[in-house]
Order: structure tokens, then C-alpha cells, then sequence
């Protein structure tokens, strides 16, 4: 079996290359055509849904990376080509997971997240969601079911295991599973931030634990290792001291889920086109007093893998990275913004949102602040880092994570014109007569 790495520089060596660019100070105009050329290939039955680390990812990262280079686009510096790729390891759930409670076997146990690690520690009950952390192995979260993504959060990192209160939606989830969870997938070699394992049980059964039970979850599992594919390419500026733009989207999406294919047209095929699209535009109109560096990263669905790897592995030290624009989903509009825009995540954070909008961007800030959508795209592995670093996105809506996202749910003319919009403001940005910064308390840190 060919190695995704393999696939991705096979599919990137047979495409043909395309006439050189004329270069031209003029702002190229970004069609509706390419935009929907690019994402019937990307969002097309053919690559199946570009699952994470998979040969249709590799693919997908080598058509990214054949747009580059017929472009003008250069391999980025250290690179001989366009491509990055990152191990990983999968692990897989072999039998059903089972719980057991002071030394009973208990059923009805739906395991919704896990490492895949043995948990034996002893309970602690936590009724109040604004209550402390208990210092225990296992807490057992008997409150408010709307609060329980804040003790999630609260609780990641210092407790084993998360046990909670069944919903319908986690019974559905049992139905469509068995009750056995999909392992987070890692990168080989890399120690990854403290997780949490979550659990569901019936309301009667959570009821019968009690504050220093011993508590024991097993999981048999599997383990596999693989390649996920990054696809870069690189603008050098004109003043090698004046730092670099990154402009990135994720290529991934879910693939084949319980036999139907997951399009992804908008998550996040929308955004890689953008990518596509600026790269092609930027080259066009020559080079700037910065760099700028195009990316589409590998295995985002999998926790941001494609970009963990990539601020590890940076072609340009990330000091020289004086700002990120992260694509997402600007496929479809979102209600609770004006008409033309997208929102930008964490708006507040720095002060790249006013220059944006200042220079024609369709920006505006991100009306769901509960969503910690900042925290859930790529750009956060970068922030983290201390680069200023933000996601512009459309709507999260009714097609997001399911076979619906398709091609004929995109509103080409409002993407497009998205595109349209941030060519004068990433340009400006590029010239270097603005640095971003972030704003007082913006700067996320990690926990």
C-alpha cells in the first residue's frame, strides 16, 4: 500500500503545469468560476471526504500544492518541495469499553472521549458547575446539563475520567457507535496536552456513585501509525528582516462516516480555496516588502494536528510570523452577521481586526463568544505561540460535520466576494507599514 506521502507527490508530479503568471502591481479580480472549479475537485465524490490522514488527504494536499507551484509560488525555505508531512498514531477501539464501580460492572456506559489509557482512581461527586475542581482521579458531574462544557474545560488536565448524566443525543451517538469512542489520534513521538476520558451513564445508574468509590474504565484498543500532509507554498518578500504572513485553512475533512461520505464543501474546502485563490492573486501582483506563506494543513478534524506539526516544524522561524489569517467554513452566511461578512474569531484579542475592516475586509466580530470558536480552528496551535493569529468564517450551520456539505450548499458570490475583499487588506499587510499586536490580556496562553 503506497504511504499518504507517496500519493500526495504522485498526484502532484501528473498534473501539468500551467503557463506562467505575468506579474502586475494591479489587484486581480477572483472569479466565481475558479472558486467553484476548485471546489467540485476538492469537495467531489473523488477524494471521498479528504479524511484525515488518509491517502484522499494526500491527495488533496498534492492538487493544493500543484495550484502553488503553477502559481509562482516557491517551496518555502529548508523545502525542496511543497509538501510537509507528520507522522501519526491512531489508535482504535477493539471490544466494548467497560466501567466498573466499586469492583460491579456497570452497563449502558457510553464512553464519548478517551486517550485509550486504563482509568482507576476513586469518584468525587461535583454538583455545582462553578464549584472547584475536586482533587480526584474521577469526578462524577451531577449538575446543570448546559454547564457541562465549563467543567469540561475546568476539568481537562486534572482529573482521569469525566463521568456525566446521558442525554438523547448521547444515546444516538451509542446507537450509531456501540458505545465505543474514537480514540484521539497523535503525532508520533510528540507529547500531547492532558486530556480528559468522558463517559455517559444512565441517570439512575450515575445516581448510585458515591464520593470515594473506585472507579475503573478499560478500553481495548489497537494501535496503528500513519501520515497526515501538509501542503506550503511561499511569496519571499523583499526585505528578508520584515518577517512573513501566513495564510492558512485546513484540507481535511471526515471522510467516509458510518458509510456516507462527509463532502466538507464548506468545512473546510471553502477556506482552502480562499488560500488557493490569494496565492494565485499574490503572485500575480508580485512580490512585497514581506513574506507570505500559503498553507493548507493536514488532519485539523483530528485536533489540529496538520498545524501543530507545522509551529514545530516551521520553515521560517515562527518569530518572523508577524501575523495568521485562518479560513473557515466562508462558504455558507451566517444570520447574526451583516450581509456580506464573515466573522473574525477573537476580534478583541488584537488589533488586526480594525486594520482589516479599515481596508475593505468583509469583517466583523464573532457574534457567538460561548463557542470559544478562537480556540477551535487552527490558528490557536500559532496564538499559543504568541503569533497574532485569527480564523475568518461564515456559518456553523445546519450542514456542518454532515453528508450535506456539498458544493450545492455554498453560496459562491458570497465567498467569492469574501476573497475579493481581503486581497487590498493581506497586501497592506504585506507591505509592513502595519504590525499587528495583540491587545491587553488578548494573548491566549496555555493552561
Amino acid at each position: 500500500m503506497r504511504t499518504g506521502v507517496t500519493i500526495a507527490a504522485m498526484a502532484l508530479a501528473l498534473l501539468p503545469a500551467a503557463p506562467s503568471l505575468s506579474r502586475s502591481r494591479a489587484t486581480p479580480v477572483v472569479g466565481d468560476v475558479a472558486v467553484r472549479t476548485e471546489l467540485d475537485l476538492l469537495a467531489g465524490p473523488g477524494l471521498r471526504g479528504r479524511g484525515s490522514a488518509t491517502p484522499d488527504e494526500a491527495i488533496a494536499a498534492g492538487y493544493v500544492a500543484a495550484m502553488f507551484r503553477d502559481a509562482g509560488l516557491r517551496t518555502a525555505p529548508g523545502m525542496d518541495t511543497y509538501l510537509q508531512t507528520a507522522p501519526i498514531v491512531r489508535r482504535t477501539v477493539t471490544a466494548d469499553p467497560t466501567l466498573t464501580i466499586g469492583g460491579t460492572a456497570v452497563p449502558g456506559v457510553t464512553v464519548l472521549r478517551s486517550t485509550g489509557d486504563r482509568v482507576d482512581g476513586t469518584a468525587a461527586i461535583l454538583r455545582d458547575p462553578a464549584g472547584a475542581i475536586p482533587r480526584a482521579d474521577v469526578i462524577v458531574y451531577t449538575g446543570p446539563e448546559d454547564k457541562f462544557s465549563t467543567v469540561y474545560r475546568a476539568a481537562r488536565g486534572k482529573a482521569k475520567l469525566l463521568l456525566t448524566q446521558e442525554t438523547q443525543e448521547d444515546r444516538d451517538y451509542r446507537k450509531q457507535t456501540g458505545g465505543r469512542p474514537r480514540l484521539r489520534v497523535t503525532l508520533k513521538g510528540v507529547v500531547s496536552r492532558p486530556d480528559i476520558a468522558v463517559a455517559a451513564l444512565p441517570a439512575e445508574t450515575l445516581g448510585r456513585v458515591r464520593d470515594g468509590d473506585r472507579v475503573t474504565l478499560d478500553i481495548p484498543v489497537v494501535t496503528t501509525e500513519g501520515t497526515t500532509t501538509n501542503a506550503i507554498g511561499y511569496l519571499p518578500g523583499t526585505d528578508p528582516k520584515a518577517g512573513a504572513i501566513l495564510i492558512s485553512a485546513h484540507l481535511d475533512h471526515l471522510g467516509v462516516r458510518n458509510g456516507k461520505v462527509m463532502p466538507g464543501a464548506n468545512d473546510d474546502a471553502s477556506g482552502t480555496v480562499a488560500v488557493i485563490e490569494l496565492a494565485k492573486a499574490f503572485a500575480a501582483m508580485g512580490r512585497t516588502k514581506r513574506g507570505v506563506l500559503f498553507v493548507a494543513y493536514g488532519s485539523e478534524e483530528l485536533g489540529g494536528l496538520g498545524s501543530t506539526w507545522f509551529g514545530m516544524h516551521p520553515p521560517i522561524p515562527l518569530t518572523d510570523i508577524v501575523a495568521n489569517i485562518e479560513l473557515e467554513m466562508i462558504g455558507e452566511r451566517d444570520p447574526k452577521l451583516p450581509a456580506d461578512a464573515v466573522m473574525m474569531t477573537g476580534a478583541d484579542r488584537s488589533n488586526l481586526f480594525d486594520f482589516l475592516r479599515g481596508n475593505g475586509a468583509l469583517v466583523a466580530p464573532d457574534p457567538y463568544p460561548d463557542e470559544h470558536f478562537f480556540e477551535r480552528s487552527d490558528n490557536y496551535s500559532l496564538a499559543l505561540k504568541g503569533i497574532v493569529a485569527h480564523t475568518l468564517s461564515g456559518r456553523v450551520g445546519a450542514t456542518y460535520h454532515q453528508p450535506t456539505d456539498t458544493v450545492a450548499s455554498i453560496d459562491i458570490g458570497y465567498m467569492t466576494a469574501v476573497i475579493n475583499s481581503l486581497v487590498v487588506p493581506i497586501r497592506k499587510l504585506a507591505e509592513g507599514a502595519f504590525t499587528p499586536q495583540w491587545t491587553a490580556n488578548g494573548r491566549p496562553r496555555a493552561d
